[in-house]
């Protein structure tokens, strides 16, 4: 057994790692989420489905190739208890878990073809600092894990705007116009995946791809989210 085994094999034995959702004990290299909970996860296979719903949203709000969130999200549901869990309780490596997962399902597919880089949502530096970390830049590096695909963090939030949970979706539109700016790499006629949490109304994808867009017309931009509502 190589080194690693051997200590995770010692920490799991003094801390049993316990599934997030059903609290079954976790063994081999799974650390969050047991395979059959993970396996009951509903699937939306938007990436499989060209003017799934999800695209539909931002039709005629900026141009791109694909969108595809990959769980059918609702507030109580279990989708829902992960995500709120990498968001606010200090698990930024269920958030890469996610990532990595859903990386190897979608890449049987061509839902990655043309893409060249990976550019994850950004937090304000005051949501960082509170938070610790950025859970779509966790997810991003998953995702990096199981496609090869670069991670660059070009977007910056350049205004620290207020959690839109409760708000309607002008509401939304309204709260996050403005907040981002794009910089560092040419994006210049490149594949730019752009990953979040989780797809409502879509208005923080949609300035976003925007901001991207505006910047570099040529850049060819998809989007892809863990959860996205009915």
């Amino acid at each position: 057994m190589r080194p690693r085994g051997v200590i995770r094999g010692f920490l799991d034995a003094l801390f049993p790692r316990e599934c997030h959702l059903c609290g079954n004990i976790l063994s081999g290299e799974t650390l969050f989420i047991c395979d059959t909970c993970r396996a009951a996860l509903p699937r939306t296979n938007y990436h499989r489905l060209p003017g799934n719903a999800m695209e539909q949203r931002f039709m005629g709000r900026f141009p791109y190739q694909r969108a595809a969130g990959h769980f059918f999200y609702s507030r109580d549901s279990d989708i829902a208890r992960l995500i709120h869990d990498f968001k606010y309780h200090n698990f930024p490596g269920l958030a890469r878990e996610f990532g990595r997962f859903v990386g190897q399902e979608i890449a049987i597919t061509p839902f990655f073809d043309g893409v060249d880089i990976i550019v994850p949502v950004p937090l304000h530096w005051k949501r960082i600092l509170k938070r610790g970390y950025n859970q779509s830049l966790e997810i991003a590096k998953g995702l990096s894990e199981a496609t090869g695909l670069p991670v660059v963090q070009s977007l910056k939030a350049v205004h620290n705007h207020r959690t839109q949970t409760s708000m309607s979706r002008s509401s939304r539109i309204d709260n996050i116009e403005g907040v981002f700016s794009v910089g560092g790499s040419d994006l210049s006629g490149k594949g730019v995946l752009i990953v979040d949490d989780v797809c409502t109304t879509g208005a923080t994808l949609a300035e976003a791809a925007i901001t991207i867009t505006r910047k570099y017309p040529s850049c060819k931009v998809s989007l892809l989210t863990i959860g996205v509502t009915f």
